[in-house]
């Protein structure tokens, strides 16, 4: 069985597919789809599976962009993702669920250039970039700013 497959049987038993209904999709008999189904943790009725498997994932127990399993560590925050990479997936492809407060967004004028620019949760900032710091830094009248 191959990967596609095996996310194919893992996306259709989410949405609350038997096994035979799988089985014919793929061309395979029911008893692998089953057997690849009790490997997985998808047995067991389809409807039940689709909510335990929503429940997992709201308990931090499958990872929230792949839906693979997460060790977590005995100490620190839940992990809420497998790996490095799926988190910045999820976070690439989820960018509303950033909590971004309002009142964290700074509103300046750059002294090098007078050119209005916004960050977030920075208020000591007071250039646009890091080349207006340094030719208001090093630069002087002289050298032909």
């Amino acid at each position: 069985m191959n990967e596609v497959e095996k996310q194919t049987i893992y996306d259709l038993r989410l949405k609350g597919v038997g096994y035979k209904a799988i089985a014919a999709v793929l061309g395979k008999s029911r008893d692998s789809i089953r057997g690849f189904c009790k490997r997985n943790g998808l047995a067991g009725n389809s409807k039940v599976v689709a909510l335990n498997v929503k429940e997992q994932m709201d308990n931090h127990l499958l990872c929230t962009c792949c839906g693979n399993p997460i060790n977590q560590k005995g100490r620190g925050r839940t992990r809420k993702f497998c790996s490095d990479e799926c988190r910045r997936n999820w976070w690439k492809e989820n960018p509303q669920a950033r909590n971004k407060s309002e009142t964290a967004i700074y509103h300046y004028t750059c002294p090098q250039c007078e050119k209005e620019f916004s960050c977030y949760g920075n208020k000591k900032r007071k250039f646009c970039s890091h080349d207006c710091y340094i030719k208001s830094r090093f630069w002087s009248e002289e050298d032909g700013v």
